[in-house]
């Protein structure tokens, strides 16, 4: 696969003063998304360069590179998410978004609290919100819980392992560490190195078709990309319960105490 040149006037250095800040405060907070981005933006250098290269190689990826469809603005519109066939991975996407009441359009605007490359006119820029706008895809096909700080740090590891990236790296593996401290045992680490193996396991999912795939049964897709069943994750969730599962999240535990 050919190495394409730097995201230009970048200086190829990674910012370990932002990051460490920003695990920091994630840490403190798992719903304060933005810090998400500031890892990404400080440790993800070269990310997107390479991602956008490997896209270009697949047999589909130059159709899909031309095209540039913007993601988060047909995941935002009523009708297309209203369109898919019971059982298609929309349809599990669907229920995701009434379920938890996120948006695609929602982390658009998480993502621009912190200035950054994705919003110019570049095919890295573009290939770097594709992977931004699918990531709660990802959730809905991993069947790892985007509302929980167990569900997202295996699927950041998961992440890490599809598109690399240290950010998903220093996230999954910070969320980790606190873990065995906060929960007294290993079964949260555990569960996210099962997120990173399968993660390997799992074709290479940032080159689907995605306008094609969410019309594609959810168990289907599944077999196909050999994205495999989260055991030691479902076992940490019954075993932990929702406090130590969640227990990056204050929003979580706010419904708690009000329960």
């Amino acid at each position: 696969m050919a190495k394409l040149p730097p995201f230009p006037d970048t200086s190829g250095r990674r910012d370990w003063g932002t990051a460490f800040d920003a695990i920091r405060k994630l840490l403190a907070n798992g719903d304060d998304t933005t810090q998400v981005f500031r890892i990404m933006r400080a440790l993800n250098v070269g990310n997107a360069p390479q991602n956008y290269a490997r896209l270009i190689a697949t047999a589909k990826g130059g159709r899909i590179a031309h095209d540039q469809v913007e993601l988060a603005e047909r995941f935002s519109d009523p009708a297309f998410v209203a369109s898919f066939a019971p059982g298609t991975v929309g349809a599990a996407y669907r229920h995701f978004l009434e379920s938890t009441g996120y948006s695609a359009d929602g982390l658009v605007e998480v993502s621009k609290l912190e200035p950054g490359e994705d919003d110019l006119a570049h095919p890295y820029a573009w290939m770097g919100r594709r992977i931004r706008d699918t990531h709660d895809i990802w959730h809905v096909l991993t069947g790892y819980q985007a509302d929980e700080s167990l569900g997202e740090a295996c699927l950041v590891a998961f992440s890490y392992a599809q598109v690399g990236g240290l950010g998903w790296a220093f996230i999954g593996g910070a969320a980790a560490l606190k873990s065995l401290k906060v929960t007294g045992g290993t079964l949260f680490a555990r569960a996210v190195v099962e997120g990173y193996r399968h993660g390997r396991a799992a074709k290479w999912i940032s080159g689907e078709d995605y306008l094609t795939l969410l019309h594609e049964p959810i168990e289907d897709v599944r077999r196909r990309l050999n994205i495999k069943e989260p055991v030691l994750y479902r076992r940490a969730q019954r075993e932990l319960g929702p406090a130590m599962a969640s227990y990056l999240s204050a929003r979580r535990e706010e419904q708690q105490l009000a329960a």
